[in-house]
Parts: C-alpha cells; structure tokens; sequence
C-alpha cells in the first residue's frame, strides 16, 4: 500500500491510497520504504497518471466505502510520574494522533507503458 497526497483546489490536502496489481521490485534490491517511486499527475479530465521509471499507468479514483485513519503512535512519561527521586517507578504512556483521514483511492490496474523516446528508423 502507498500513501500519497492528493491535490484538492481551494481545500486541505487530502491523502489517499494507490493500489497497483503486481510488484514494485527495486534494480538495486533495496527497500522501497521511504523511497521515490515515480510522478503522480492528472490530465485535464481528472485521470490519475503514474509515471514509475520508464513506464506510464493510467488509473482511476475512486471513493472508499470505510474511510482508513492515519495514525501516529507517540509515547510519553506520564507528568505525575516524574520524580528525579524514582525515575524507575515513571510510568509511560502512549498515544495515538490521527495524521489523515483517507477517503479517496487510486487504482491503476492496466499493464504498464513503456515510455518510448525517439527511435532512429535506419538501423
């Protein structure tokens, strides 16, 4: 799954979800976490356009039946807790801030285009 930001005129910045068929598989083998995939656009009409290397996706968005949260988990010491006396006895706690409220999905489920430059026609 892939978290990404969609652009809304005139509103906050909603987030959404891409969801391709297949594998994204690095060159390198790497991990993909954190890293840059690809150019999201939209034409004109509003079709999502995912550009991955030298391939181009064309998909849809729609809209999810159950909105997902982002959360994001923090831990803290709890302030009563805080004795330089017993740091031991300090208590944490933990919890959850909701980063995004993700409404809108992208689907791309056509095969990739390979993106072709200009080929010399004498070989």
């Amino acid at each position: 799954m892939i978290l990404v930001k969609l652009p809304e005129e005139g509103k906050e910045t909603q987030w959404g979800i891409v969801e391709l068929q297949g594998d994204i598989v690095s060159q390198s083998g790497n991990d993909l976490h954190g890293q840059f995939i690809g150019d999201l656009h939209y034409t004109k009409q509003g079709t999502p356009i995912f550009i991955i290397g030298h391939h181009i996706l064309t998909g849809k968005e729609v809209s999810l039946e159950k909105p997902f949260a982002v959360l994001e988990r923090k831990r803290g010491i709890l302030p009563q807790c805080c004795e330089e006396d017993n740091p031991e006895k300090s208590e944490f706690r933990t919890e959850y801030q909701i980063r995004a409220i993700i409404k809108k999905k992208l689907i791309f489920k056509v095969r990739p285009k390979p993106i072709i430059s200009n080929v010399l026609n004498s070989v």
